[in-house]
């Protein structure tokens, strides 16, 4: 079976080797670079077998993109917490959203109208409404990807729809199909960037309701993510575009 690889980075400004990549499955590493080539610097390599090459990788390489495991006690916020990192960043907020429903979404009433058929009244003086709207009114960059089932679950319709909303308040909302999303070697998890160097990985129980976040801060997991976004951006479309290609297709 082929590998699921991903690629950690470089140390070239130029994008060339050396370079680092991740088995996805496996967790197993894999570096290129250019061969060593030396014969007294090779004498004094140990246990090199027949059918291996030795390489040159710098070390901020290894250390700026080598895995690294997470804390042995992950810093878990309560939602309250997590909810007060909207109000503090300063230029940048963004969403990949993987989950198949929210809960929080269930409980509103523009769900419920959604629901029975009607054009939903979305809230412009919501706490979110006020929050958002403001930053973006004050130049900071708020966006999401949306991760879509073909076909869309039921709460996957209603957040292709509530990106209007979003879209009022000034954010960037993009959409991607699970399956082109899984092409791309993006994670099955639903995670916030804010200020490009604090990750907030949502947790969520069998039910859907957000019960805290994990705070990542450690700089080479947060280049990840932060890699991950540049991804989604890519690949993902705007969500009018999204729906309306998907309009036509059915």
């Amino acid at each position: 079976m082929a590998r699921r690889l991903r690629f950690n980075g470089t140390g070239s400004g130029g994008g060339s080797c050396p370079a680092i990549h991740e088995d996805l499955d496996s967790g197993e590493v894999i570096v290129h670079g250019p061969r060593l080539t030396d014969p007294d610097a090779i004498a004094q390599l140990q246990h090199l077998d027949e059918d291996e090459i030795p390489i040159v990788v710098p070390r901020n390489t290894l250390i700026d993109f080598g895995p690294k495991a997470r804390d042995t006690e992950p810093r878990i916020l309560d939602p309250d917490t997590f909810a007060r990192l909207f109000e503090n960043f300063q230029h940048s907020a963004w969403h990949l959203e993987m989950r198949r429903a929210y809960a929080v979404d269930q409980a509103c009433d523009e769900y419920a109208q959604f629901v029975r058929g009607e054009a939903p009244t979305w809230d412009m003086d919501s706490p979110w409404a006020r929050t958002i709207g403001a930053k973006t009114r004050d130049g900071a960059a708020v966006g999401r990807v949306r991760i879509v089932d073909n076909p869309p679950t039921e709460g996957q319709l209603f957040l292709l729809a509530h990106a209007e909303h979003n879209a009022a308040l000034g954010e960037d909302v993009r959409n991607m199909w699970r399956d082109d999303a899984k092409r791309v070697n993006l994670p099955d998890e639903d995670f916030w960037i804010f200020d490009s160097h604090i990750v907030a990985l949502c947790l969520f129980d069998e039910d859907d309701v957000l019960t805290g976040a994990e705070l990542i801060t450690e700089p080479a997991a947060v280049n990840q993510y932060n890699r991950l976004r540049d991804v989604a951006q890519h690949y993902a479309i705007p969500y009018d575009r999204f729906v309306a290609n998907m309009t036509a297709e059915r």
